[in-house]
């Protein structure tokens, strides 16, 4: 009995160890995730003050629209970054694609801090704006399969959904360092000319020593124990295009679950910052405060839904979504385009994330649990890549397209129509938590 008395207290500092590893490994991750998507989305928090610098014209829409579409075109390439890092991570280890991916946008993010105006080096500045938008879509296309794949594979099984959550809340996070920088330029230290004439450049040049930062950071990431164990299998592996294109079922999926998602994120996020400027009337400074308050509550939402799907499963809160983005989006934008209250206009984006949050919370665990170890990232990266290119990355420039013709409400019913095709495939598809791949490695 002394014996057995004695020994039973060993597991608990085991526990605890691994609890701490796990813990230490999703930070460092995340962090990574939080600079490289603050560095993506300081671009749309200072269009407004850079657009005029690349695109000469009398007309602020056009000047938006231009801005949105080079915005989009940093989506197109993400399916190849997709194929790119995501081949990387299945076949060189999580940690490496992770580490390169973040490196690359830096580059991205300097490029722009240092390409002159269109007034002084003519169409070669939105060129180089070009450019630059293209490394970080490639960066950003083959971080989102990495890391999703990374997350899902360092938590333990009954938190998963959990742990998973922190990729959008450190991606949401990123979105909100961005707009307290862009807080304390318009307060604090810059008038609004000086933001136009060359502030705008500081946050770009802030995120590239940010993203030195966290390539740093991810060198010493632990890998995953799934990668390492499939690494020893002894089977030779195809290629990455060749063994993803086994799965046409989890394929169709994650292009079926994302569509709806991906278009009613960047609508509420990139999108919001336009829409509540130009169309609700609101000035530069309320809008940053309407939209950093609404993603505040965004991500306090996205561990509370995790925690959830990991008692209930996965299926229930992606019908969730579904439902209430199909009924709702389109009373909701309406109701924002018409009022003048600062707070109202906050309660009715905090009231759409209540319902995009089923989606954000647990989506990259879902598409981590449809795919097997050894083409995880690339089965997560490629298919998500291409439907975010299609319509995420597109719709801040559908929307536009609707207003200067004069039909910005077509854009309304555009989303709701998009969510509930996602909806058709929420409603018949497996509910990963119960039924999933994670445990096999080939």
């Amino acid at each position: 009995m002394s014996n057995l008395a004695t020994s039973q207290p060993h597991p608990r500092p085991i526990e605890f160890a691994d609890a701490r590893r796990r813990l230490k490994a999703i930070f460092v991750g995340s962090v990574g995730n939080l600079v490289e998507w603050y560095d993506f989305y300081a671009y749309t928090a200072f269009s407004l003050y850079f657009a005029p610098a690349f695109f000469p014209s009398s007309d602020p829409v056009v000047q938006q629209l231009n801005a949105a579409t080079l915005f989009a075109a940093g989506f197109i390439v993400r399916p190849l970054g997709g194929w790119l890092f995501g081949h990387l991570a299945d076949r060189y280890g999580r940690r490496l694609s992770l580490t390169v991916s973040v490196l690359m946008m830096c580059f991205g993010s300097l490029i722009i801090a240092l390409t002159p105006t269109y007034a002084t080096i003519g169409f070669a500045a939105p060129s180089l704006l070009a450019l630059a938008r293209i490394i970080e879509g490639l960066s950003l296309g083959g971080e989102y399969g990495a890391r999703a794949t990374y997350l899902s594979e360092i938590a333990d099984p009954e938190h998963r959904g959990f742990y998973s959550s922190f990729q959008y809340v450190t991606l949401i996070g990123g979105q909100l360092t961005a707009i307290l920088v862009l807080l304390l330029l318009q307060n604090v230290f810059l008038t609004h000319e000086q933001l136009v004439a060359w502030g705008w450049r500081i946050p770009f040049v802030i995120g590239a020593l940010l993203a030195v930062t966290a390539m740093l950071m991810r060198r010493h990431m632990h890998e995953t124990e799934s990668f390492t164990e499939a690494n020893k299998s002894p089977v030779k592996r195809e290629s990455s295009i060749r063994g993803l294109l086994r799965y046409p079922r989890e394929i169709a999926i994650v292009v079926g679950l994302t569509a709806g998602g991906t278009a009613a994120f960047y609508t509420f996020t990139t999108y919001m910052q336009t829409f509540v400027r130009q169309t609700a009337g609101f000035s530069d400074i309320t809008t940053t405060y309407v939209i950093a308050g609404s993603l505040i509550f965004a991500a306090i939402l996205q561990p509370i839904y995790g925690a959830i799907s990991d008692r209930i499963g996965r299926k229930p809160l992606l019908i969730f979504f579904g439902v209430a983005g199909t009924l709702l989006t389109v009373p909701l934008l309406t109701t924002l385009a018409g009022t003048k209250s600062p707070w109202v206009a906050f309660l009715l984006i905090s009231g759409a994330w209540v319902f995009v949050a089923g989606y954000t919370s647990i989506n990259a665990v879902v598409k981590a649990e449809l795919f097997p170890t050894a083409i995880r990232a690339t089965g997560v990266a490629v298919p998500y890549a291409l439907t975010v290119s299609i319509f995420g990355g597109t719709a801040p420039a559908i929307a536009l397209f609707f207003k200067q013709q004069g039909h910005e409400q077509w854009f309304y019913y555009y989303l709701a129509g998009v969510i509930f095709v996602s909806l058709l495939v929420y409603s018949t598809m497996r509910d990963t938590k119960h039924q999933s791949a994670m445990h096999r490695h080939d």
